[in-house]
């Protein structure tokens, strides 16, 4: 039987993050858990493909563009299930024990699933809270959590959409009814976060989509 999930990073000069990102899946492909790693690249002009190539995955190029790059992964993906990963992400030890407890579950197909957002910084915990206050409260995840989705779940919704804000597009029609949010962590830098709103700003979000705000527009400020 083939291994269910297809890992798939879109990648844009990512030759610094990349092998952080894929030494975790190494755990997956022993556990028989994935079938491919694909990595989508958008025309990447440091050592990216070299550093994918040497780890074995499956290469695709095309034209720039996150929401571009994932359209073409997932359409050269084979797994019945889609394993979405950004490049700057890391999962943490143990995460293919929960993705198999996922997987068994009798409906999982048709829900999706989050890991915890994590920081490779200690020192930014202020930054973490809120980021996660709005992934947990609001039900808007960050792509840096990545995304596991049953091909079934994922076609029925129609994908991606080539929208700028293609994770939180895909993550509203999902529904928060239907998305597991995993105790796995999932590491990326702190330092794409440095902007994050404030205590106060957040509290003001917070406020604004219990008062009926779009979740979709607050979660792209």
């Amino acid at each position: 039987m083939a291994a269910p999930v297809s890992v798939i990073i879109p990648t844009l000069d990512s030759a610094r993050h990349l092998p952080r990102a894929l030494a975790p899946l190494v755990d997956g492909t022993q556990e028989g858990l994935i079938r491919e790693v694909i990595v989508s690249d958008g025309g990447s002009r440091d050592e990216t493909l070299e550093i994918a190539d040497a780890a074995g995955c499956v290469l695709v190029s095309g034209k720039p563009g996150r929401a571009k790059q994932l359209l073409n992964g997932v359409a050269h993906a084979k797994g019945k299930w889609l394993l979405i990963l950004h490049p700057q992400t890391s999962l943490a030890r143990g995460w293919p024990e929960e993705v198999s407890l996922f997987l068994r579950f009798n409906e999982a197909r048709k829900r999706a699933a989050v890991f915890k957002l994590a920081f490779d910084d200690h020192s930014a915990k202020g930054r973490l809270f809120w980021a996660r206050l709005r992934a947990n409260v609001m039900k808007m995840p960050h792509g840096d959590q990545g995304l596991l989705i049953s091909r079934f779940l994922y076609d029925g919704l129609n994908g991606y959409r080539d929208v700028t804000h293609e994770d939180i597009d895909l993550a509203r029609r999902i529904g928060a009814k239907r998305l597991v949010f995993l105790e796995t962590e999932a590491f990326t830098s702190a330092d794409k976060y440095r902007y994050a709103p404030n205590a106060a700003a957040s509290v003001g979000m917070m406020a604004r989509y219990f008062l009926g705000a779009d979740p979709v527009e607050l979660a792209k400020r």
